[in-house]
């Protein structure tokens, strides 16, 4: 399954801007791929950088990659639901409301790499157990329809946006 094969109802809104992003590599092997891209990009950062906020009120790196995770895993229950055929509206959520609530300044950059990767290997594993009709189906999150295939690209774009801002912003 490749981005070029999703349907125009398959997603709207800001969901676009990520999936765009994602490249057009099958789902599975980008869900990969793309994780071991993002470590080693971040393995790359010298370790001065992890705490640095290019300007007041800004998020350092650490806060970021927690970022990616949090997002992550919300996007995976996203999926989760509307594979089952779950069709609840799901609200959006307060990006800002969660980074404030974490602790990643207190936490080794191993630490959070470690955490993606497992919520990565474990979203990997989710797809890798859906049917084509489960990955077809559409649900509403955030006020948008987005189908669960839809989201796993999501998944990926959101990473690669991310990694994008390291490069311009803080390196």
């Amino acid at each position: 399954m490749y981005v070029s094969e999703l349907l125009e109802n398959e997603y709207a809104g800001n969901f676009a801007t990520y999936i765009k992003q994602a490249g057009d590599g099958k789902l599975i092997e980008e869900l990969e791929i793309s994780l071991h891209e993002f470590i080693r990009f971040v393995q790359n950062i010298p370790l001065d950088k992890f705490d640095y906020r290019y300007a007041e009120g800004k998020w350092t790196i650490k806060d970021i990659i927690q970022h990616v995770i949090d997002t992550e895993r919300i996007f995976a229950y996203r999926a989760l639901r509307f594979s089952r055929n779950d069709k609840t509206p799901l609200p959006s959520f307060e990006e800002a409301d969660y980074a404030d609530n974490t602790n990643s300044d207190k936490r080794s950059i191993q630490d959070l790499l470690t955490e993606l990767s497992a919520v990565r290997h474990s979203n990997l594993l989710f797809y890798k157990s859906l049917s084509e009709e489960q990955l077809k189906r559409i649900g509403t999150a955030s006020n948008n329809q987005i189908s669960v295939r839809a989201l796993g690209f999501v998944i990926i774009g959101h990473a690669k946006h991310h990694q994008k801002v390291f490069e311009e912003r803080y390196l």
